[in-house]
């Protein structure tokens, strides 16, 4: 089976590797291209993962019996060609556009997030018209072939090529894995796998209502109890008051709504914001692999300047909501592996296989929901009942949500409705990302400002327009918003 990837030269490429050499089963991964514009980032990250498969190999993991054979190019059509999966993970203006989204955003006071507020409505602008050229070629080079996405804004983009490719492209995220996880192991869940989620939302932007352990809700013993509660990251992150109101568990991207001004203070007053942080730190790597730094690397050490970078970068993972909300650090247990890669190895694999499981993913609203089963229960039916998810969206809509993954595809199973503040902040939101797809497919910048002026983060009109010409000074990508 051949997967290629898209954004290639990416420093968490490593994680999909790894997930693949793990892979021993018939059908696995035999071929992995990776594609890239940057052909000095591609013969590093090459080097990392040669290193990567001696290294499992000298240390004694159980590995496939070959790893998956590795090429480069930086030829998008060549790369799309043959391909059985295609994962795209680009960056559409590398993270200098990253911390230029963060910078214009704080100047006007408001959040500058790469996926939430103004950060994430001006990295959607930039990355739409993309994401829609890759799916066109998609659909034309590669017709077969199953996307699966975790280009940001995740849900977005989804939507973006889902108007090209239907259903064959499908949205990852960890965020809502990690977050089901760390309370299924608070809750003392023997096989967190074997519980049913009831999670819904947009990407960055759900609620975990429900989980279930033999038919019953543990869920509610999490709030009747203080130490629990706070016992693990979005517990110390929100607070075990406010979960008690909400009677859920956010996503940890909430933080940056219901504690908006918190969080945007604790920006403007850190030394750097965590797209700075990375493009210097990433510029560090990727300069010393390439010899920059004029240092000789043995066998081994690319793996090694990796991995150590990769702990430092999760280390400081949302620092800034931790120290507005006296979190502390991270816990060890939330440095550990075990994310979207293997989110999209389990996609892959129940696709290509037909192992059924499910998994949290990005799919379109009205693709039809499965009733709220595990996926070997005798109730669960074969074939979709033709139901939308939410109520409050339209059936276009990409959602977050369990899916039930086979051969077909993955199909959205059945979840409770959301309550009147969550519905009403999933519409408005995707109210915003709908402006933005406007805007991307017609150059229209009356359509880009109503983007940013309709967001919930953003406080007026006039910070909307002063927004959008702040980003398009900052970003050659966005010279396509001409049209009124």
């Amino acid at each position: 089976m051949r997967l290629t990837i898209l954004g290639g030269g990416g420093f968490r490429v490593p994680l999909v590797y790894g997930a693949l050499l793990r892979d021993r089963a018939e059908g696995r991964v035999t071929h992995v291209t990776l594609y890239d514009p940057a052909p000095d980032r591609l013969a590093a990250i090459a080097r990392v993962l040669s290193d990567q498969a001696a290294r499992a190999r000298a240390e004694g993991v159980p590995v496939a019996p070959a790893a998956p054979e590795v090429s480069v190019t930086t030829d998008l059509d060549e790369a799309l060609r043959g391909a059985d999966f295609v994962f795209s993970a680009i960056r559409v203006g590398g993270l200098e556009g990253r911390a230029a989204d963060e910078r214009v955003a704080l100047a006007e006071g408001v959040l500058g997030q790469e996926t939430v507020g103004a950060g994430g409505i001006a990295y959607g602008l930039r990355t739409v018209p993309v994401a829609v050229d890759i799916a066109q070629r998609v659909a034309r080079l590669a017709p077969d072939a199953w996307v699966i996405n975790f280009t940001n804004p995740a849900g977005l983009v989804t939507e973006a090529m889902s108007r090209h490719l239907g259903d064959r492209v499908i949205g990852i995220c960890d965020s809502p894995v990690g977050l089901a996880r760390r309370v299924a192991r608070t809750l003392g869940v023997a096989d967190p796998a074997s519980a049913r989620i009831d999670y819904v939302g947009l990407n960055h932007l759900g609620w975990l209502r429900g989980l279930y352990v033999d038919d019953r809700d543990v869920l509610p013993e999490l709030f009747a109890d203080d130490e629990r509660l706070t016992s693990f990251e979005e517990g110390r992150l929100f607070g075990a008051d406010w979960l008690r109101s909400l009677g859920s568990v956010p996503n940890e991207y909430l933080h940056y709504y219901y504690f908006n001004r918190e969080a945007v203070t604790a920006y403007q007053q850190a030394k750097q914001t965590r797209g700075a942080f990375l493009r210097d730190q990433q510029a560090r790597f990727y300069e010393a692999l390439a010899g920059g730094a004029g240092q000789q690397w043995e066998q081994g050490a690319a793996w090694d300047a990796w991995d150590r970078t990769r702990v430092e970068r999760e280390a400081t993972y949302m620092a800034e909501n931790r120290e507005a909300a006296g979190a502390g650090e991270r816990a060890a247990d939330d440095l550990e592996s075990g994310g979207y890669e293997y989110v999209a190895l389990a996609l892959m694999r129940a696709i290509a296989r037909d192992e059924r499981t499910t998994l949290i993913l990005n799919v379109r609203n009205g693709k039809g929901t499965h009733p709220a089963a595990s996926p070997d229960s005798p109730d669960s039916p074969d074939s979709p009942d033709g139901s939308s998810v939410l109520d409050v969206l339209d059936e276009a809509a990409v959602v977050e949500a369990p899916c039930l993954v086979d051969a077909t595809g993955a199909h959205p199973l059945a979840v409770s409705q959301l309550t009147g503040h969550e519905a009403g902040l999933v519409a408005a939101v995707k109210a915003v990302e709908r402006c933005v797809l406007a805007a991307g497919e017609s150059g229209s910048r009356r359509e880009a400002v109503k983007a940013f002026a309709l967001h919930p983060l953003v406080d007026s009109v006039q910070v909307a327009r002063r927004l959008l010409e702040g980003y398009r000074g900052a970003h050659p990508g966005l010279d396509y918003l001409r049209k009124d």
